[in-house]
């Protein structure tokens, strides 16, 4: 659809931007479709935590995310956005977990991706949290992240993302559609798609194959 209105290969992240689980079931669970809510994540050069005491570090682990790492974008999460994160090449740090994703996920999120890492992907899996990552990490963010811009245009998967960007993302990838153009694509690929499932259940039925949501036609 992108490439119908002459926007061909923009807005396609790169391939090692993957889903962390699949849903392998007819409900494609794994599948975002939903509006870009951006955020950064930068290297710190503030001190580290040294030789503390217990309770001192955890004095100074909540500071952090407090003072220094908080996720600004949370309170601007509505029904059907989309979290997208810019890590700036950081790879060991697991900024998405199973808690802060499950409070987004309650605000309204349909999904997120980042060029970054997640962490406890057990319990994201269990929880159906469509995570799409470059990487997996156990680090947290005390003493190795500091927060960026909030809801700025961030480059990630070697793709511009805007505030508004419509985003897509399934078990091919991710696709970026710029927000001035989404409604366009989304005729032009509802229109693509609909011969593609018509095409396909001609060959479900020719094969006695029982229909799933994939072939089943659309509710107008």
């Amino acid at each position: 659809a992108m490439q119908a209105i002459g926007l061909q290969d923009i807005g396609v992240m790169d391939h090692s931007i993957r889903p962390l689980w699949r849903d392998h079931t007819e409900k494609l669970t794994h599948r975002i479709y939903g509006v870009a809510v951006t955020y950064q994540y930068l290297p710190t050069n503030k001190p580290q935590a040294g030789r503390l005491s217990y309770d001192e570090f955890r004095k100074w682990h909540n500071q952090w995310y407090r003072d220094y790492a908080p996720e600004l974008f949370s309170r601007i999460l509505r029904p059907g956005t989309v979290v997208v994160i810019d890590a700036q090449g950081i790879e060991d740090t697991g900024f998405i977990g199973s808690n802060n994703a499950l409070n987004w996920k309650s605000r309204g999120m349909a999904g997120v991706v980042t060029n970054g890492s997640c962490r406890d992907t057990d319990e994201l899996i269990l929880q159906k949290i469509p995570v799409y990552s470059r990487f997996q990490g156990g680090g947290t963010r005390p003493g190795r992240i500091e927060a960026g811009a909030v809801n700025r245009p961030v480059a990630v998967g070697g793709a511009l993302v805007r505030p508004g960007d419509f985003i897509v993302a399934d078990g091919d990838g991710v696709q970026v559609v710029p927000r001035e153009h989404a409604e366009r694509v989304a005729k032009i690929a509802w229109e693509i798609a609909g011969g593609d499932k018509e095409s396909r259940r001609k060959l479900y039925e020719k094969m006695n194959m029982p229909l799933d949501k994939t072939v089943k036609p659309d509710r107008q």
